[in-house]
């Protein structure tokens, strides 16, 4: 991760033109596919650890190597933070224990229904630095255009993107106020420390990055993503 990165390139420009009648799409036919079972069992884990917890959870998604987990442990020091990864090879390379935090192999398609299911509540969900996929046509791979993207508005908690692709961010911005009616702006990051390596590494190649932050509202915590 000590390399210089190239910014991102993609034939697009500007959100998809497709991504509102996607989110339409996806919030009147909720998400069924079948969870894997290792993804089961991995959850399954991951409720033995939040068991009789009664603070605030901290979800983040894509942890990598758990460093943004800790950060945002230290950030909310009263929260449980979730740390997960679909990656084990990254979840390897943390060789830390700083903080109140656990992280767990699991992939997040699975991971929202079961905690949706649950009623599983996130005070704030980070999403640090995920593979833009930036081809058009790699679109569904990104998580506003994810048929699991109201399950996840239905776990609710404050939700902040970082990425270096503004195209992205903005993607993430429009589909939360498709789909929530809530209107909310993406701006310029300049963290005065990284907090992953990736927005290390991005920082160190001069590239600029982008923010955007947004709180789920109340009807989706107490109707949730199927009503």
């Amino acid at each position: 991760m000590n390399q210089l990165s190239l910014p991102v390139t993609s034939r697009q420009t500007e959100p998809h033109a497709r991504l509102e009648e996607t989110i339409l799409k996806h919030l009147a036919h909720p998400w069924r596919k079948p969870v894997a079972a290792h993804n089961l069992q991995a959850f399954r884990r991951v409720e033995r650890v939040i068991e009789g917890w009664k603070g605030p959870l901290v979800l983040d998604t894509g942890c990598g190597t758990g460093l943004s987990s800790i950060a945002l442990a230290h950030r909310y020091p009263q929260a449980l933070v979730l740390g997960l990864d679909k990656s084990l090879a990254r979840l390897e390379k943390h060789s830390s224990n700083q903080g109140r935090y656990h992280l767990e192999r699991i992939d997040l398609e699975d991971f929202w229904p079961l905690a949706r299911k649950a009623g599983w509540k996130f005070a704030v969900q980070a999403f640090f630095y995920p593979n833009p996929w930036p081809k058009p046509e790699q679109r569904l791979r990104r998580w506003p255009f994810h048929p699991v993207f109201p399950e996840a508005l239905a776990c609710g908690g404050q939700w902040e993107l970082r990425t270096n692709w503004e195209v992205y961010a903005h993607e993430m911005a429009l589909a939360f106020e498709v789909a929530t009616g809530v209107c909310s702006e993406v701006t310029v990051w300049c963290p005065s420390e990284p907090e992953t390596l990736f927005e290390a590494k991005y920082l160190a190649s001069a590239q600029t990055l982008y923010r955007w932050t947004a709180a789920v509202p109340e009807k989706w915590l107490t109707k949730g993503s199927n009503s």
